[in-house]
């Protein structure tokens, strides 16, 4: 007996396979899977041909046969190392997962993200970044003595940080700006100014931020520094109006404030506005960052950028480079002072 099958349509085209593209771009097949694999020992315009070839097939990785091959997950990990509550509250962490998720997509590669802010949260973090799901994992906000980098550098996982790591400069690749030229930048304009009784609110001192901002600060002030003119803050907009009215009860004659941070400056000028301080006729105010919230503030800050999209951009770089075996080595990145209307 023949028993005819009714078609419900067109038949599905096979999908393409490395086959195909090789015979499109006439090349053999272990050239496109070298190109595939990273490209090594492979002419240009043979990986020029294996790339227009992939696009007019249609061509699509799959991605666990290749991890089978390659021992990669094609993953690496963002780790914000602060309470949850930081990455909706300051946009530059957004900015940098950002920039990292669009360079990491060049090399079809994916961005998971993890937060390790509490102790309870760090071996649950530390199990997942270890056990073969990422392939390296950028740090974000590290700060002194935080265990998370005892463990990570202990599997050997390539790791980059987001700043110079205390403690760990030589063992952990990092990318950072010149931190303390930055905050010598800002405190030279303001001083040029004419103002002379100008106080710092200060990030938080177990971060190679903190320490560095504070020092440009005190290095362009000199002897002239005055210690009821410095309070910590923690980066958070809540420390900003905390720190600055701490400041208008230690020195009410104070003519302007360095902030560490945008979100924090964001604070202090709330706090100012609520004392009756114009800003920039009665106090001056600078920030650090550029980030959104820069704009955003009223009147809009006088700050030190910091190039966001670079720092995303050689973060992967750097990487990537680990993952294919290179020494971890680190970049520090120029700022820029940027003038609005608080100064």
């Amino acid at each position: 007996m023949t028993v005819v099958r009714q078609s419900n349509g067109p038949a599905r085209r096979p999908r393409p396979t490395m086959d195909d593209v090789a015979a499109v771009a006439g090349v053999s097949r272990g050239t496109v899977s070298r190109v595939l694999n990273g490209g090594r020992n492979v002419s240009r315009p043979a990986a020029e041909a294996v790339a227009k070839a992939i696009r007019q097939t249609g061509y699509v990785v799959n991605q666990h046969a290749r991890s089978l091959v390659t021992q990669r997950s094609q993953s690496v990990a963002f780790v914000l190392t602060e309470p949850q509550e930081r990455l909706f509250e300051d946009p530059n962490f957004s900015l940098l997962m950002h920039g990292c998720t669009q360079a990491l997509a060049e090399h079809d590669i994916t961005l998971v993200m993890t937060i390790a802010g509490t102790p309870e949260e760090r071996p649950r973090v530390t199990r997942y970044l270890t056990s073969g799901h990422v392939d390296g994992a950028l740090l974000v906000s590290t700060h002194r003595g935080n265990p998370l980098l005892d463990d990570l550098a202990a599997q050997d996982l390539p790791v980059v940080a987001c700043g110079k790591p205390i403690g760990y400069e030589r063992r952990v690749a990092y990318v950072g700006v010149d931190e303390r030229d930055g905050a010598r930048q800002m405190v030279e304009y303001l001083t040029g100014l004419g103002r002379r009784r100008i106080g710092m609110i200060t990030g938080p001192l177990d971060t190679a931020g903190g320490i560095e901002r504070l020092a440009g600060y005190r290095e362009v002030l000199g002897e002239a520094g005055d210690p009821s003119l410095v309070v910590t803050g923690d980066y958070t907009r809540a420390s900003g109006e905390a720190a600055m009215e701490r400041l208008l009860a230690q020195a009410p004659d104070l003519d302007a404030v360095f902030v560490a941070s945008d979100l924090t400056a964001a604070g202090a000028l709330t706090a100012l506005r609520r004392a009756g301080r114009s800003v920039p006729g009665d106090v001056a105010v600078g920030g650090f960052d550029d980030s959104s919230i820069a704009l955003t503030s009223q009147p809009a800050l006088t700050t030190i950028r910091q190039p966001w999209a670079r720092i995303s951009s050689e973060m992967v770089r750097l990487l990537l480079g680990l993952v294919a075996g290179d020494a971890p080595s680190a970049v520090t990145l120029p700022t820029e002072l940027v003038v609005r209307e608080s100064a």
